[in-house]
């Protein structure tokens, strides 16, 4: 059952500080689409056992097909935190203020303050056993492709987000095409977090020990932590990832289990009473558990004898202990570790075995929605937050106008300021969602504004229309959800603008604001096939879904040469395929069309 009403959301919507915007970008066949789906089953969109094998975001039949995500998905997911799970941005830097404060205040300690201290304790331990209190967020997430074709879609992504969630195989590791988003993304000043998949298969094909693995995971870290530090952006700050701070997650999406140091040093820090924070630094990297002294150690070698890491002995031996007792069915081994473990399993568990038996396990003892939202809100930046270091890269304008100010202060009375930078095409045949997200004021149904293309000047009238908005809508997937408005720092999408907008474009009501800077795309469409009508009569259909196909694709490019041709030039065969096969299928009702051999121009 879905846990959250279109109401609740829009609610939400309301409070920019728990708000966040992530894009989930990576190499194609990573796995970002399977481990989406353990977020939409956490928020109850689709059952959380079909997660994985359902691929919610691959909204079109050739994209369920081809196993491969061809265009970028939104929607918004509504999720509560319990408070003792958060540590976000915004909390660190007020902790830190507080310690300044603190300073210079330090007295004597007398026996009143240790009384003092112990009451505060039990104080404290009484307000735990309490219910728990949440905090509800709002996640807004963009599935995005990742194959080299496409793109332009993971660009118009980004530009409407203040996260990242870089997904990497951890047996393939760091690939071209990730690197070419990471570079994108830091270029659009936006804050990675890593989760390393496909876990499953260290345990169930390659069967390898525990200290490969971590030598693995370490190079995958290593490599994005080298394509950020390249590209490194001033203004952001470092944002490189490291597992200790729990910016990375490891995991599979396919079985929706994934965890963070963050979860076993909670662990064994209830075991052990050493505070999470101290463990969590000693469970990666060089440091070593000494068993007979019962210390840790940064030396792997004492007294002739190697010690083991902590991660390995940890983390990952446990993992590898249960999943072989699991496959060899050592029933025994298997009980005393979920008791160990306190993991309750479902009651149609009692009969599976091997592998289905697995993924439940480690499916309830690990979920990867939790360690993965755990990561988001805790590490991800908020639109409040996030907007007043993008100002710069994203308006065209002076700094110190109505609008930079309204963008930078994610203000929803402020001037209104939209960028749209797709169409997404809708049920009805030709018309399409103007897909955007508004940075500064409130875009409300039935309100005028100027709507300015790419090519628009300020004071000049050239590429600008003056018009209503018939209707706003919260994009879901496959789905649409009506909304009265949509205030600042949200991700919406507008009805009644897609005859004015070819692409992308900037929507404001504020008579002197200037437009957004226009996205500048990874790969140029070098692709060309030219197009023609079998039949003459046809040729107002071709011409009317040209036009249509150059609206639903932010890169294709419809050129008509004196020639006579009309040519149309994509990313690569893959994109012209999928291209053509819209303008066949769904622009010109299937007339029939002829296509010629793909040229490439020299660029």
């Amino acid at each position: 059952m879905v846990n959250f009403t279109i109401d609740e959301i829009r609610v939400m919507m309301d409070d920019p500080a728990n708000i966040r915007n992530l894009s989930v970008i990576a190499h194609v066949d990573h796995g970002k689409s399977t481990l989406t789906d353990s977020l939409i089953g956490a928020a109850g969109i689709i059952a959380a056992a079909k997660a994985g094998d359902t691929r919610f975001m691959d909204t079109r039949a050739d994209e369920q097909d081809r196993t491969i995500t061809i265009k970028s998905t939104a929607v918004s997911l509504h999720f509560a935190l319990e408070d003792s799970r958060l540590n976000t941005l915004d909390m660190r830097d007020a902790k830190k203020g507080k310690k300044k404060g603190k300073k210079g205040k330090k007295g004597k300690k007398g026996k009143k303050g240790k009384k003092a201290k112990k009451t505060e304790k039990k104080e404290e331990k009484k307000e735990e056993k309490k219910e728990e209190k949440k905090t509800n967020f709002l996640i807004n997430l963009i599935d995005s492709p990742g194959h080299v074709d496409f793109s332009s879609e993971v660009t118009a992504a980004l530009r409407v987000t203040d996260g990242a969630l870089v997904v990497v195989d951890c047996v393939e590791g760091v690939c071209v095409q990730t690197e070419t988003v990471l570079r994108q993304a830091i270029a659009e000043r936006i804050k990675p977090v890593l989760f390393v998949n496909k876990l499953d298969r260290v345990f169930l094909e390659l069967m390898m020990e525990a200290e490969d693995c971590y030598q693995m995971f370490s190079r995958a870290i290593e490599s994005v932590n080298v394509v950020i530090a390249t590209y490194n952006d001033e203004l952001l700050g470092d944002v490189q990832v490291y597992p200790e701070d729990g910016t990375v997650g490891f995991g599979s999406g396919l079985h929706s289990w994934g965890f963070t140091i963050l979860k076993f040093a909670r662990f064994y820090s209830s075991k052990w009473g050493i505070p999470v924070d101290k463990l969590m630094k000693k469970l990666w990297g060089n440091n070593f558990f000494n068993q007979e002294k019962s210390k840790w150690t940064s030396k792997q070698f004492v007294d002739g004898k190697q010690l083991n890491r902590g991660f390995c002995q940890f983390i990952m031996d446990p993992l590898i202990t249960l999943t072989n007792a699991v496959v060899n069915n050592k029933t025994e081994v298997v009980k005393s570790m979920i008791d160990k473990m306190g993991i309750v399993l479902p009651k149609d568990a009692e009969e599976l075995k091997g592998k289905p038996l697995l993924k439940t396990i480690m499916r309830v003892w690990l979920p990867a929605a939790d360690a993965l939202l755990e990561m988001i809100i805790n590490h991800l930046p908020s639109p409040a937050r996030a907007q007043k270091y993008r100002c710069e890269n994203l308006y065209s304008g002076p700094m110190d106008d109505a609008a930079a100010t309204g963008i930078r202060n994610c203000n929803p009375d402020g001037p209104l300021m939209m960028y749209v930078s797709k169409m997404v095409p809708t049920s009805e045949k030709g018309r399409f969602y103007a897909f955007g997200r508004v940075f500064s004021g409130t875009v409300t149904t039935g309100s005028t504004v100027r709507i300015m293309g790419p090519e628009y000047v300020p004071g000049k009238k050239t590429d600008l229309h003056i018009k209503k908005i018939q209707r706003t809508v919260l994009m879901m997937g496959r789905y649409v959800e009506q909304l009265q408005d949509c205030p600042c720092g949200n991700i919406c999408g507008l009805v009644g603008v897609d005859q004015y907008l070819v692409k992308s474009g900037t929507i404001s009501d504020h008579k002197d604001a200037h437009s957004f800077v226009t996205m500048k795309y990874s790969v140029s469409p070098v692709v060309r096939v030219a197009v023609d009508v079998k039949n003459a009569s046809d040729l107002p259909k071709l011409m009317e879904g040209l036009k249509r196909l150059s609206k639903s694709d932010p890169l294709v490019q419809i050129i008509h040469p004196k020639s006579g041709e009309h040519i149309v030039a994509g990313a690569g065969e893959l994109h012209l395929e999928i291209c053509i096969k819209d303008l066949r299928e769904d622009f010109m009702k299937g007339a029939p069309v002829r296509i010629s051999e793909p040229v490439v121009s020299f660029s």
